[in-house]
């Protein structure tokens, strides 16, 4: 019997002991598998710490103005451009608010209401001049920039872009003060060429009253005319642009027409070139009899300036049916050399001449008026025959 208990001791010894040899194999591989998982823990750590580093480096170096804040609305990091377009020195901030108080620039004030991504500029002052400044935000996502210097004490809100435009803006204002100085000149030179034409009538009447005593009083009545003429040139000119602000009321067309007519016939007359109006029945339209006169005086002068002597002007007021309804029609024909065909389609342009003589806005100038009637203008073409402008009213 002590046999066979000493033979069972020595069986289960030898259990025991491969028992023993198969635990210490797996506490060996557990081992291993905590040192691989405690190494590739600590490259994980060395990585994020390099990423932090390498994306702090990029921020500070960036050439405009960087300011990330936190959901406590803390500032965590602001990169050099942004403090030096804030003037802030080295002095620390925190907030917003100290940002407000140190640099006079109230970021949350300025972009508050503003859409996120949508740049927003301001204007503040910097000593004796002023400095322009184009801010825009983005809100961040939970996962956003976590290798953000500072960013692990709190969840990370928004991203501040601040990018400095004074250049930019005094450039535009250059531009504009240049543009506005071109405009400027181009008006004083068309001005002084759309005057001409009321002021070689003016200077026609005024030697005819010399000359012609007896008629006098026709004479004083067609200058106190063309000086209102002037006038309304001028104000023409000034507004060509802007809103027409024509008082318009009931008149009789014809007798417009023929009253400019009358107005303009010594200017014909000196020219050798006859001068004709013809008129059917009454016309009445809503309209402005100056600005209608300061219309045929441009259209007339034109035509008797493309006219020969000997030539013919004519001048007629009708009306026609277009639809149904009566329109009130006035034409403007001469027998010059007649417009090129390439710019028939460009008379009513500012600046345009067909000629290739002095631009200027006459028939700009009654585009617009015959426009503020309500009215249509239009210039056919009769190459070598002469030309003819055609003004379409809506009668009353």
């Amino acid at each position: 019997m002590l046999a066979d208990a000493f033979s069972e001791f020595i069986s289960a010894s030898s259990l025991l002991e491969g028992s023993y040899r198969d635990l210490q194999r797996e506490v060996g591989h557990l081992g291993t598998e905590l040192a691989e998982r405690n190494a590739a823990l600590t490259r994980s750590l060395g990585e994020n710490e390099s990423m932090r580093g390498v994306l702090q480096q990029v921020i500070e170096s960036m050439p405009c103005g960087v300011l990330v804040l936190d959901t406590a609305e803390s500032i965590v990091t602001i990169n050099p451009e942004g403090r030096r377009l804030l003037e802030l020195g080295s002095a620390p901030v925190r907030t917003l608010r100290d940002v407000a108080a140190i640099s006079s620039v109230d970021l949350e004030g300025q972009v508050a209401g503003v859409a996120e991504e949508v740049e927003h500029e301001v204007c503040f002052a910097c000593g004796d001049s002023k400095r322009w400044l184009a801010i825009s935000k983005r809100r961040l996502s939970g996962a956003s920039l976590r290798t953000v210097e500072g960013a692990g004490r709190c969840g990370l809100e928004s991203i501040w872009i601040l990018r400095d435009v004074t250049t930019t803006k005094e450039a535009e204002r250059e531009r504009e003060a240049a543009r506005s100085a071109l405009a400027l000149a181009e008006v004083s030179a068309i001005l002084a060429h759309e005057i001409r034409n009321p002021l070689a009538s003016m200077e026609l009447f005024a030697g005819l009253l010399v000359d012609d005593p007896e008629q006098t009083s026709v004479w004083v009545s067609h200058l106190r005319a063309g000086i209102r003429l002037l006038s309304a040139t001028v104000n023409n000119v000034l507004s060509l642009q802007g809103e027409s602000s024509v008082a318009l009321m009931p008149i009789e067309l014809s007798a417009c027409v023929r009253d400019g007519v009358e107005f303009v016939r010594p200017i014909a007359e000196q020219a050798g070139v006859v001068l004709e109006f013809q008129s059917g029945e009454e016309l009445k339209i809503q309209g402005s009899e100056n600005q209608l006169r300061q219309v045929l005086l441009n259209l007339i002068c034109n035509a008797i300036r493309h006219t020969p002597a000997g030539g013919k002007v004519r001048v007629a007021a009708r009306g026609v049916l277009r639809e149904g309804r009566l329109r009130a029609v006035v034409d403007v024909s001469d027998t010059g050399c007649g417009i090129p065909e390439p710019a028939i389609g460009r008379v009513f342009e500012a600046g345009f001449s067909a000629q290739g003589d002095t631009p200027g806005l006459g028939l700009a100038v009654c585009k617009r008026l015959v426009e503020v009637h309500s009215g249509e203008i239009r210039a056919r073409n009769r190459m070598h025959r002469g030309s003819t402008f055609e003004m379409e009213f809506p009668t009353l």
